[in-house]
């Protein structure tokens, strides 16, 4: 074999190039985002099952998936610089939006109208972490509650379009709300421990105690089932003793959020529907 044989075609390798460029600007990094956008759709169709709700599901996890390169534009052009980058950002989010409103379209013409009410209230939530995401700065913790709250209200949303009541929409809302601000502060922390950085456990207990407490209320009020209470509060009593030892690898801590995410799902879609 010649050594030109043996050598990789020049054309071959902007191929390569680009396939790296593209995972990079479509796909997002952080893996639990896949989870708690996941946790709400699942929660709520279990619940409410319908088709048009099944179109915001799928219209939610485009939205996560879209900001990605959304967020990528917005930081250029913050920066004032348009990169090779940007342009393939843009034209990835542009096909996206448009099959966004695709399915927006389809829920509107399905759906009990009544979806937009929590929406339009999340609205300034999501707005707040693209505004974090355009100056760089979306791993505060604000922006990471304010997007992770914002993205609950898509369980209440599908569920009122299954022709669920008000009341217990807003009460699966609570609930995953609730849930992913606990799991958030705790992850913080665990995460800041491993890599030795000053690590504000007071922020993850407080979280845990915030989230049952929300819960609670939500209880007392007729929309949250007692067992959705029970098992925040245990879930926020391991977060809780689990910051007293060594911290976990980053994906033992990541697989077992996971887990206790899909807990809560199903623990509450139980009670909801046995009531």
């Amino acid at each position: 074999m010649t050594r030109a044989a043996r050598r990789p075609a020049l054309a071959d390798l902007p191929l390569v190039h680009e396939r790296s460029s593209w995972r990079a600007v479509a796909l997002p990094t952080e893996h639990g985002g896949w989870s708690l956008t996941a946790e709400p759709a699942l929660l709520a169709l279990i619940v409410a099952f319908s088709w048009s709700g099944l179109t915001l599901a799928l219209a939610a996890m485009l939205a996560f998936v879209a900001r990605t390169p959304l967020k990528l534009v917005l930081v250029d052009r913050w920066r004032r610089r348009w990169l090779g980058r940007s342009r393939l950002a843009l034209r990835i989010f542009g096909a996206e939006a448009a099959l966004l409103i695709t399915l927006a379209v389809a829920a509107v013409v399905a759906a009990d109208h009544r979806f937009w009410a929590p929406l339009a209230i999340a609205a300034p939530l999501v707005a707040s972490e693209l505004w974090y995401d355009m100056r760089s700065r979306s791993r505060r913790l604000i922006p990471e509650l304010a997007g992770t709250i914002g993205i609950g209200s898509v369980a209440a949303a599908i569920a009122l379009a299954g022709g669920e009541s008000d009341l217990i929409a807003y009460g699966l809302w609570c609930v995953v709300a609730a849930r992913s601000f606990a799991a958030i502060v705790y992850v913080r922390c665990q995460i800041f421990r491993s890599h030795s950085r000053p690590a504000p456990r007071w922020q993850s207990d407080i979280g845990q105690l915030t989230a049952v407490a929300a819960v609670a209320v939500g209880w007392s009020l007729g929309a949250v089932p007692l067992a959705a209470v029970i098992v925040v509060a245990a879930l926020g009593v391991f977060n809780i003793i689990g910051l007293n030892g060594p911290p976990p690898r980053a994906i033992v801590i990541g697989l077992q959020q996971m887990a206790f995410g899909l807990i809560v799902v199903v623990v509450t879609a139980i009670a909801v529907l046995a009531a």
